[in-house]
């Protein structure tokens, strides 16, 4: 997943109850002048007085927010939204058009032209309008001006080693507008999720697999550093195996069970959400088919909607947001998909840049324009960075309502532990979107593909590194197994998202599934009311174990660019290998599936009928040996090797542990034979 400072119990006829955000009002968003409401979200959670850099108020500077325009309808909407995504309900499956969702539920003008003229009447700039599903109504004006508008007095305050702005207590609207506004964005000065600069960069260079690595799991043993004759030790007495060299699209289809019947995608529109776009996606995507055996895009099966212009990559601000790092992040998002449905239609939709705003508009496109039955999205933030959350919800509402399923990436350092971020998270947290109770959240596994593309096992994803150290007397492992959470913390090289989130109640689909025990443990203590908990499923994403990716980069020392081979991984594979594979189940199916999840819980459920999914579980002493270049980016020697312990993902209250049935380190598991399983579900 990129960090983007570059995610029914009581049967299958009951109406579904999708938990809703829980009220965390603290005394100073409580104080309301009277004859106005509160606007959820508008003060963030990390505003707190203990992090105030000063006592003065924060008055010189221009604002610009976004006051996004509410559902006339929203409890309409979400009742709507689950009934139609729920097997067993009499209305599953009977799906609005997007003019139907806009008619019924969107936003309409009288809304946009009530808040512009409130706007305008407090000495604001109306800067743009846009009208109906995620719209809104941009606002423009001093730090005074707007304070005045929003009731709100502007501290300053510390986050993450910068001095930012933001509200000392909620923002407030006049009631007779309030109902029209779902969020405010922009009141605060934090990256959300990160902001542009002037130019984009070139291509990065390629990322060079050092040797040696397997074509499967297992296949060599590690007894040597290639090129040396530095002895790899054994662990309990046993060589361990190379990592592998990057599983192709055909591997992962053999052990999830993929194609079997004839399920390719055909008559499914996958759409992939990123910023940017790779000018040679098309043609890497296709090269990258023909060199791992499987079929390029046939005419007119892919298609892009760049959402700032053809040659957007090249007029819009990405430096600080490491733009061409997205470009790594689209060509494994489009080939993974491709890979596991590979007669589906792909549209790439590409953000005008990785703010929070920007990716916003995306979603809210293809809701608007019906353009994918299937999303992909790789990318989040901790739920405390998210001011939108309410924008957010009704974009997948309505996209539930259309019969669209939002599927996202829960995040590569597990429970967004502090101690194994680089000035990420501050505190231990879920990530946002993918804890919204309206989408899938995908999270990872260690997967072992056999000679024969054969599943072996899983685990969960959680990687620690025990460097290898040479002596006069020999070679040795530093330490083995781990011996502390020191060891964990600074030897951490990823893991898969998940956790309980601390703002959204249970949603009914998970009751019965997600033991109470677990749903009742937030962050650092435990509530009495149940809270939705992430991931909802799993698939690959260890590196270690890692995916084959192809794109046009730069070679050594900034050679010419060309096309290369690497291997990656992160729940930013997970993602769209589950929704290639939700595409294939469609396909089988016969028509939309839509929001996922009450299916998929489900089908955990019904026992006896075919089985869905892998329960992943922790295997302990899963070791595998990786060598890397010193610089992996130019071949430079000599290599680093290490041991790789699979399957610890954090320690103490971050620790995310795969147990059998549901946990919040694989959700359900991942996919096995999933696509047969649905469609005798919903047949």
């Amino acid at each position: 997943m990129t960090r983007l400072r570059a995610i029914a119990a009581a049967g299958a006829a009951s109406l579904l109850v999708i938990g809703g955000a829980v009220a965390t009002a603290t005394a100073a968003s409580a104080k309301v002048d009277p004859g106005r409401q509160a606007i959820t979200g508008t003060h963030p959670e990390w505003a707190t007085p203990k992090a105030l850099a000063s006592s003065k108020p924060v008055t010189t500077g221009t604002v610009t927010a976004n006051v996004y325009l509410a559902s006339p309808n929203a409890s309409g909407l979400a009742t709507f939204a689950a009934a139609v995504s729920t097997p067993g309900n009499a209305q599953y499956g009977h799906f609005l058009s997007a003019a139907q969702v806009q008619a019924q539920y969107g936003p309409d003008a009288s809304e946009a032209q009530a808040v512009s003229q409130w706007a305008t009447g407090q000495h604001l700039g109306v800067a743009e309008v846009v009208p109906g599903i995620g719209g809104y109504v941009q606002v423009t004006g001093s730090a005074t001006a707007i304070a005045n508008a929003f009731g709100v007095t502007f501290g300053s305050y510390r986050l993450q080693g910068a001095t930012v702005r933001a509200p000392e207590a909620a923002a407030s609207l006049p009631a007779s507008i309030a109902g029209d506004v779902a969020a405010v964005s922009g009141l605060d000065s934090a990256t959300h999720l990160m902001k542009p600069a002037d130019t984009l960069p070139p291509p990065p260079q390629n990322y060079f697999v050092a040797p040696d690595c397997s074509q499967y799991y297992g296949q060599k043993l590690a007894t040597q550093v290639p090129g040396t004759s530095t002895a790899i030790p054994p662990v309990n007495g046993k060589a361990q195996p190379w990592t592998n060299c990057g599983y192709t699209p055909a591997q992962i289809r053999g052990a999830y069970h993929v194609g079997t019947s004839g399920d390719t995608g055909k008559g499914v529109t996958v759409a992939v959400v990123d910023a940017y776009a790779s000018p040679t996606m098309h043609a890497d995507a296709n090269e990258y088919a023909k060199v791992t055996g499987d079929k390029p895009f046939a005419a007119g099966q892919y298609n892009e909607v760049l959402l700032g212009g053809k040659n957007h990559w090249t007029n819009t601000g990405p430096t600080a947001c490491d733009a061409s790092g997205w470009y790594g992040e689209e060509s494994l998002d489009v080939e993974s998909v491709h890979g596991m449905a590979p007669d589906a239609h792909v549209t790439y939709v590409g953000a005008v840049s990785c703010e929070d705003n920007d990716l916003l508009a995306a979603l809210s496109y293809i809701v608007k324009h019906h353009t994918a039955s299937i999303v992909t999205d790789s990318w989040g933030e901790p739920y405390d960075g998210s001011v939108t959350q309410a924008a957010y919800d009704a974009i997948f509402q309505a996209g539930a309502a259309e019969g669209i399923g939002f599927f996202f990436s829960s995040g590569d350092s597990g429970y967004e532990d502090p101690a194994y971020e680089d000035g990420g998270s501050d505190q231990i947290q879920v990530d946002y979107p993918t804890s919204s109770p309206w989408v899938t959240s995908v999270g990872g596994t260690s997967l072992a593909i056999g000679k024969a593309n054969n599943y072996e096992f899983e685990t969960a994803w959680g990687t620690v590194l025990d460097p290898l150290t040479t002596s006069s007397s020999g070679s040795a492992w530093d330490f083995t197994p781990p011996g502390s959470s020191s060891d964990v913390e600074n030897f951490y090289d990823g893991s898969g998202g998940g956790g309980v989130s601390t703002a959204y109640a249970q949603p009914s689909y998970q009751r019965g599934v997600v033991p109470s025990s677990l749903a009742t443990q937030v962050p650092e203590g435990s509530t009495t009311t149940p809270m939705r908990v992430i991931p909802d499923v799993s698939a690959l994403a260890d590196p270690s174990t890692g995916f084959l990716v192809g794109e046009t980069l730069f070679g050594p020392n900034n050679s010419p660019e060309r096309f290369y081979l690497s291997r990656i991984g992160g729940t930013s594979l997970a993602s769209p290998t589950f929704a290639g594979i939700e595409a294939d189940a469609q396909q089988a199916a016969g028509f939309a599936l839509g929001f996922a999840n009450p299916a998929i819980y489900l089908l955990t459920r019904a026992n006896g009928i075919d089985h869905a999914f892998n329960d992943v579980v922790n295997h302990t002493g899963v070791y595998e040996v990786r060598s890397n270049y010193t610089d992996p980016y130019n071949e430079t020697l000599p290599l680093v090797t290490y041991l790789r312990d699979l399957g610890i993902n954090g320690t103490g209250a971050s620790a995310l542990v795969a147990t059998p049935g549901y946990d919040d380190a694989t959700g359900v598991g991942s996919p096995d034979r999933y696509i047969q399983a649905f469609q005798h579900l919903v047949g």
